[in-house]
């Protein structure tokens, strides 16, 4: 609590308006999108035709010779983009699903929403055979799915956290059983895409798929953040919150559908991205030592984790030789071991 008071600052605007900022939070997010900047020219520059970071800069700005101009514009640029974009929604998801859970396992990968945007996928791939835009439909439509169903099982007088986890894992375990199943009944051709996309990848991600993610995200982030107060306060128990104002089950169910919406899109975009949402908050509450849902310190960590595990990925293994969601889960389930040991010598589990 000391910690979070020094770190607090009141900010008076020349009207007269207090608003209070807390330092470190934002020093961190500075820092983050420094980073995934960063992070970000130096994976437009890697590949088969390597780019100097100065020459990326300098072709972003306009000043590049032909050949820099349509390997950094169209084919290299809109693939950060989406990275940056999809694990942005992944790490805000993330927050939102573990800020209303009231617990840190609260993620979209451990409450099946991302095996719920995948059995959406799958349907369309196996089944009918569709498109790369049908299979993105797909998947946003089997997360909404799943994401109704977890609420209406998990309500009972109002959501509240673990029974919204327990209700979720055995939701992400039933979902799992039928991608399962589904795989099972497709053609090798089929099986072999769908596999694909079940990994996790940023591999031919052009415009098509900027787009549609930047508009929802321009939509929902702003959403979000302008009710981070009310889900602050939710933070202290129902009650407190409703005495002081807060609309509880609204504001809850309101910040329910943007989470799940920001997961099926990025899930629709890149296929399931493992452990982003679950390590990006996290991450981010760890640095900034504050209390709270830290919405946008999650958002920029997302984003920065994202985009400098694909580089690591193509360092290392080459380009396009290993899919980011490869990667993502490696980290992520250190990450959750020891979690899960810090948790258990705590007590809370």
């Amino acid at each position: 609590m000391r910690t979070a008071v020094k770190n607090t600052r009141t900010l008076r605007t020349p009207g007269g308006l207090s608003l209070r900022a807390d330092v470190r939070a934002l020093v961190v997010v500075g820092a983050l999108l420094l980073a995934a900047a960063a992070a970000s020219v130096v994976l437009i520059g890697t590949g088969d035709f390597p780019i100097s970071f100065a020459d990326v800069l300098r072709t972003l700005a306009g000043n590049g010779t032909a050949g820099q101009d349509f390997i950094v514009n169209e084919l290299r640029l809109p693939r950060v983009l989406v990275g940056l974009l999809v694990g942005a929604s992944l790490g805000l998801g993330g927050a939102l699903f573990q800020a209303i859970s009231r617990n840190p396992l609260g993620s979209p990968d451990v409450l099946g929403l991302s095996q719920g945007a995948t059995s959406g996928a799958l349907v369309v791939i196996v089944l009918l055979s569709g498109t790369a835009a049908q299979v993105t439909v797909g998947a946003l439509v089997g997360g909404l799915l799943t994401g109704l169903a977890i609420y209406l099982l998990a309500w009972r007088q109002g959501v509240h956290g673990y029974r919204l986890v327990l209700v979720g894992i055995g939701v992400s375990a039933f979902v799992t059983a039928v991608n399962g199943y589904l795989l099972t009944k497709a053609d090798l051709v089929d099986a072999t895409r769908a596999v694909v996309w079940m990994t996790g990848s940023l591999d031919g991600r052009d415009w098509s798929q900027v787009w549609p993610l930047l508009a929802l995200c321009a939509v929902l982030v702003p959403l979000v953040l302008a009710h981070a107060r009310g889900l602050r306060t939710m933070e202290m128990g129902d009650d407190v919150a409703n005495a002081l104002g807060v609309r509880v089950e609204r504001v809850r169910l309101l910040l329910m559908v943007a989470a799940v919406l920001l997961t099926a899109a990025a899930t629709a975009a890149a296929g399931p991205v493992s452990f982003v949402a679950l390590t990006a908050p996290q991450l981010a509450r760890r640095l900034t030592r504050s209390p709270g849902p830290n919405l946008l310190p999650s958002l920029c960590m997302g984003a920065a984790l994202l985009v400098t595990a694909d580089w690591a990925s193509q360092r290392a293994f080459g380009a396009d030789q290993l899919p980011v969601g490869v990667v993502t889960g490696v980290l992520g389930g250190v990450y959750l071991l020891w979690l899960l040991v810090t948790e258990r010598r705590a007590g809370r589990i």
